[in-house]
């Protein structure tokens, strides 16, 4: 009689063991239900933490998104296309809720947009763009075109109207090198008595500057100004300017408002630079991320930020990347 009692207690209790654990298996356990129980997730994916300006933009996404209510996790491409891939692949198997991006190639970059788009992960993107209009929900970037047309201008002021100057481009992948270019050009091509002995590819990266513009100092050592399309291409190749002895002669103009550069043109070593305000993109693609996971669908494709010309007669309102009141 005992046995018997004790053998049925025991059935019992197994039989409740096993609704308990049927209830956290099979279809329940994989549920959109159980994983929103969980603290939302966003991705920040950089194209580059190799640059202090590109740190400012990953760091305020995060810091912004964090501010919302999300865990916030940066992930550095490095600038490679096959890193970038990488962290789609993990982003998109670890269930995020939306990706704030800022894209290694404008070409390359669609597809993974586009694999996240299809897992149900909406993109936002920032500073650079990619060459799609039907994958991302929104592309907030800096209008390049026209602050590189206040550069060419304040150039042509500053050189004057006949002279030498180096280009250095940015990655040759990037749009906002091609933009930049271009409306540089728009500005600097209608005088003739400009001349540009040399036009190279530096990555937008200081070390790569440094390099390209001695070697090509070694075949014109008379140029006049530099024009690069970033401001760690400045730096870099005013580092260069520098150790050739030509700092003192060679106008400088860069394009991002990197504190460093914003400094140095404050302590009249460089010639000028164009104000990208990289946190104001940050914040404005986290703030557009959490309206989409609140149910607003509502987004202007690209959503320019325009950009503001810093000279030795205004650079004292800026600093830390963006007006000194921000």
């Amino acid at each position: 009689m005992n046995f018997n009692r004790f053998t049925r207690r025991v059935l019992v209790l197994c039989a409740l063991a096993g609704l308990a654990l049927g209830g956290c298996s099979g279809d329940d356990a994989g549920s959109g239900e159980a994983a929103s129980d969980g603290p939302k997730r966003v991705a920040v994916v950089v194209s580059t933490l190799n640059n202090p300006w590109f740190v400012v933009l990953a760091e305020t996404a995060r810091d912004r998104a964090a501010e919302l209510g999300y865990e916030a996790t940066i992930f550095d491409s490095q600038n490679d296309p096959a890193k970038e891939s990488a962290h789609y692949d993990n982003i998109i198997a670890s269930g995020y809720s939306a990706i704030l991006f800022n894209p290694t190639d404008a070409d390359g970059s669609v597809a993974n947009v586009r694999r996240a788009a299809d897992a149900g992960i909406p993109v936002f993107c920032m500073d650079r763009e990619i060459n799609a209009t039907d994958v991302a929900v929104s592309q907030i970037i800096s209008d390049n075109y026209s602050g590189a047309v206040a550069v060419g201008r304040y150039f042509v002021e500053a050189v004057g109207e006949t002279g030498k100057y180096v280009e250095l481009l940015g990655l040759v992948g990037d749009n906002n090198t091609w933009n930049r270019s271009t409306g540089f050009h728009s500005v600097v091509d209608r005088y003739e008595g400009l001349e540009m002995v040399a036009q190279q590819s530096a990555d937008f990266d200081r070390a790569r500057a440094l390099e390209v513009l001695e070697a090509v100092l070694q075949a014109n050592p008379d140029i006049d100004a530099v024009f690069a399309g970033n401001d760690a291409m400045a730096m870099g190749a005013y580092q260069a300017l520098v150790a050739a002895g030509k700092a003192d002669t060679v106008k400088v103009f860069g394009f991002d408002g990197a504190d460093d550069v914003v400094r140095l043109i404050a302590e009249g070593k460089i010639a000028a630079t164009a104000m990208q305000f990289p946190k104001v993109m940050a914040r404005t693609a986290a703030e557009s991320a959490d309206r989409y996971v609140n149910g607003e669908r509502d987004f202007q494709q690209k959503m320019p930020v325009a950009v503001e010309l810093v000279t030795p007669a205004n650079v004292g309102k800026y600093g830390d990347f963006g007006r000194r009141q921000e």
